[in-house]
């Protein structure tokens, strides 16, 4: 792992420094880091929640309402899991080099999208290709 470069906690990257360089990729991975560490608090949260809360409620329509809020709950932390294995891959990505270059062209997606959407794989006009073919796909 490489040795963390020391950023001012108001640095942002800028498209006038070289793509992707040691300042950025540090910025990035912190970022993903901070959002896994908060989702997975979050997970243990939830885990120590549904253990602690069982009881045993009389009222039927509180017993459903209680069982449809722990479903709903299960169901956030499910895709909140799935999101956890996206960090993680874009983590992969920033120490295998190919953080910040789209999958598909192979162009650097921009660093805006990456800053709004850390685990991005693809620029913004190949997720617009990517999202109109299986719209095409969805309507046939």
């Amino acid at each position: 792992m490489k040795v963390d470069t020391i950023l001012a906690d108001e640095y942002r990257p800028a498209e006038d420094e070289p793509f992707m360089n040691d300042r950025q990729l540090d910025y990035f991975r912190r970022k993903l880091m901070t959002w896994r560490n908060d989702l997975l608090d979050e997970g243990r949260s939830t885990i120590t929640g549904l253990q602690d809360g069982t009881r045993n409620i009389p009222d039927v329509t509180d017993r459903a309402s209680e069982e449809t809020d722990r479903a709903l709950e299960l169901r956030t932390r499910d895709r909140q899991r799935k999101l956890v294995a996206k960090i993680d891959a874009a983590l992969r990505r920033i120490e295998d080099g190919e953080y910040g270059y789209c999958e598909v062209t192979g162009e650097p997606i921009s660093l805006k999208r990456l800053d709004a959407r850390p685990i991005a794989t693809l620029s913004l006009e190949a997720q617009e290709r990517h999202e109109r073919r299986e719209k095409v796909h969805r309507d046939e």
